[in-house]
């Protein structure tokens, strides 16, 4: 048993380190040398660190395909780096959807407090649909206040389908021509308002408890 697991291990860290060297084989096809070195520095750091790497490395390709300077690639995979630590250290053990999304969030200049409010609206929850509509909505033009405000009372009282309806229609208005922040408002007391609507209808329609037997 004891040279199975040891084999068992070894195969865990080989395929390990195939994944990994696959994602360098990428880096080094589309980086400069040195842009490669440093982006593999800082995964080498964030694995080290337990963080996920892949969307890390996607930064670094997507800034490969848009021709920036090797530079500035470095730049935003670490400041997104930083970003996927700070998130865990708001969030606590997350998966990486969850941490994904709240880096996001935090580099479009949502504030750590404010992911906080939303992780305390869904405690024991998942948290990946909540944080990628407040990513969004901050995306979209809404002030990150607003949008964590909209996010917090949505996600405490309604399931994700709802609060990707809620996403779905502030885009629409917004690209009506709606101000950002009007239009998350609007929406915001509509939904509430629907939802408070259908939940005074169920309980006017809920019979009464039977009378229990002596």
């Amino acid at each position: 048993m004891r040279y199975s697991m040891r084999w068992l291990a070894g195969v865990v860290m080989l395929v390990g380190a195939t994944v990994a060297g696959a994602q360098d084989v990428r880096l080094q096809q589309r980086l400069d040398a040195t842009t490669a070195a440093q982006v593999g520095a800082i995964l080498d750091s964030a694995r080290a660190a337990g963080l996920p790497t892949r969307s890390l490395t996607s930064k670094a390709l997507e800034g490969a395909s848009k021709g920036a300077p090797g530079a500035r690639i470095v730049a935003a995979v670490s400041r997104l780096a930083g970003s996927l630590r700070s998130a865990r250290g708001v969030l606590g053990p997350s998966t990486e959807a969850e941490l994904d999304a709240a880096a996001s969030a935090l580099m479009l200049g949502v504030r750590q407090e404010e992911l906080t409010a939303v992780r305390s609206a869904r405690s024991g929850e998942r948290l990946t649909v909540p944080l990628a509509v407040l990513a969004d909505l901050v995306a979209y033009g809404v002030p990150s206040d607003a949008a964590t405000e909209a996010v917090v009372r949505l996600a405490g009282r309604s399931e994700d389908e709802a609060l990707l309806d809620f996403r779905r229609d502030v885009e629409r208005d917004i690209a009506l021509g709606a101000p950002p922040a009007a239009a998350a408002a609007i929406r915001l007391n509509s939904t509430v308002r629907a939802e408070s609507d259908f939940t005074a209808g169920q309980q006017v329609g809920t019979p009464p408890p039977r009378p229990r037997k002596p």
